[in-house]
């Protein structure tokens, strides 16, 4: 299995630090609001990795954090009038249902931010102690940058050539600074805002040091894999790896994988350009495992356009596959109770060629758009040999290796019998009354019983709309 490192700007044979276990740790979203496609893509990719790892045969310990204090948390509580607290529970049980939605698994911890300031505060000093941080006057507390001599190397950045005119990492009452470089591990309290008691102020820490900590917390000093998307790489992921390293004095992670951008009709997703959507938004109109599809339709390290019309190249390549399986599970319902005959068994084993080039394809740093151009192969292998008279047990082998290859990219191609429209209508108007009642969470999970059974609401001025995905 080769990874494409980051830190090397090349593909890597993987090899665990640990035999048959992987430390894996993914920078989760801050929740100050619904997550956007632009977050769903690095929690699909990586989540497609770690099926990945587990099909090989893998332990992998999967951690991915919620950073639950923040600016923009803060400025959203100070809009409705609510503790900062109230907003981040709130986006966190949001987030989650938009996980499950797409198909995501829950990490094996998703630790929070504000859970883990005594840690902070403990590397912080271990960090101060070692010489590499420094109190300023008013009590922020900042990291000494040109004492960590390989800053710089996971973006592969000059620190000259940063201190010349760069100013990524210049942040207000830089004045206090030895060095204009030097990044914030503390910071005083303001009005309004939550803090923490620490030995140098009262306040709350800086952005860079969470991960640090809760990567050391729940994986050990050093880790297998760091991932999150490209726009981490600097500063967010180079401060890490400068914190960590000078606190702990080990490496900190082997392999940093970072998926590409995407953009939306060719143009960067932004709400002031009408082009913002959130994962909300998508399963509106889609099925998220069609949003998923799309997410593994392209190479992760590859720019990804989003856009109506390659979604619905995504829905139909996604039915493409749930077709297959669902007229093979038809034909297994009708086919005679009989054995296995010898061609069948070699039409079996020339089947497996293409799980061998799903897993070549995937072992190539995982490859998604090749591994599922094999299930594609499979699926036209599947319906040219699939047919009356075929024994259950070959039709349920071909249904079973569909099935399994799907599942490793976290797609579900074996839907549940469908609803009557009958049964849509009741539901509906269930809905409808529990909107009326205030019971929004009840109308929530209809909603979502619907969407799980592939019909999609549109509530409009007119009434509400419904139609099959």
């Amino acid at each position: 299995m080769r990874i494409y490192n980051t830190l090397s700007k090349q593909k890597e044979e993987f090899v665990p630090i640990e035999e048959g276990k992987v430390r894996m740790y993914v920078c989760g979203p801050t929740v100050y609001n619904l997550i956007h496609i632009g977050n769903a893509r690095p929690m699909i990719v990586f989540d497609t990795v770690r099926r990945y790892m587990e099909h090989k045969g893998f332990e992998v310990n999967y951690v991915s954090n919620f950073t639950d204090v923040d600016d923009k948390i803060i400025k959203k509580a100070v809009e409705e009038g609510v503790d900062s607290t109230v907003i981040s529970k709130r986006y966190i049980e949001e987030c989650k249902k938009d996980m499950a939605a797409m198909n995501v698994k829950p990490a094996t911890v998703h630790p929070l931010a504000t859970n883990e300031i005594d840690g902070m505060c403990d590397m912080i000093e271990t960090l101060m102690e070692k010489g590499y941080a420094y109190k300023a006057e008013d009590g922020t507390v900042y990291f000494r940058t040109r004492c960590f001599k390989e800053y710089g190397k996971l973006s592969h950045k000059n620190l000259d050539d940063l201190q010349g005119g760069n100013r990524e990492l210049l942040v207000s009452g830089a004045e206090q600074k030895e060095d204009g470089l030097d990044f914030v591990l503390w910071k005083p309290k303001k009005e309004g805002e939550p803090y923490w008691e620490s030995p140098w102020c009262s306040g709350r820490p800086g952005w860079h040091i969470e991960c640090s900590v809760m990567s050391k917390k729940y994986l050990g000093d050093e880790i297998d894999i760091h991932a999150g998307g490209e726009d981490l790489v600097f500063p967010h992921h180079e401060n890490e790896i400068a914190q960590s390293e000078a606190a702990n004095g080990k490496t900190f992670a082997k392999y940093w994988m970072h998926n590409a951008f995407l953009n939306i009709d060719n143009r960067k997703m932004s709400k002031s350009a009408g082009n913002f959507f959130t994962v909300r938004d998508i399963s509106e109109k889609y099925d998220l495992q069609v949003l998923r599809f799309f997410m593994l339709s392209a190479h992760y390290r590859s720019p990804l356009n989003f856009s109506g019309e390659l979604m619905e190249a995504a829905k139909s390549g996604y039915e493409r596959i749930v077709t297959s399986v669902s007229n093979l599970n038809y034909l297994i319902g009708n086919a005679a109770d009989a054995a296995v005959s010898e061609e069948e068994e070699n039409l079996l084993r020339e089947a497996g060629t293409f799980e061998a080039k799903f897993d070549e394809a995937m072992d190539d740093d995982f490859n998604t758009a090749d591994a599922l151009a094999a299930i594609f192969e499979l699926v036209k292998f599947a319906n040219t040999y699939a047919g009356e008279g075929r024994s259950a047990g070959f039709l349920k082998g071909l249904k079973d290796k569909i099935i399994a290859l799907s599942d490793i990219c976290g797609l579900i191609v074996e839907k549940e019998a469908g609803l009557l429209d009958a049964d849509v209508e009741s539901l509906i108007a269930e809905r409808q009354e529990a909107r009326k009642a205030k019971n929004f969470a009840r109308a929530d999970e209809i909603r979502k019983e619907l969407s799980d059974k592939g019909i999609l609401l549109e509530d409009t001025r007119e009434g509400v709309k419904w139609k099959r995905a």
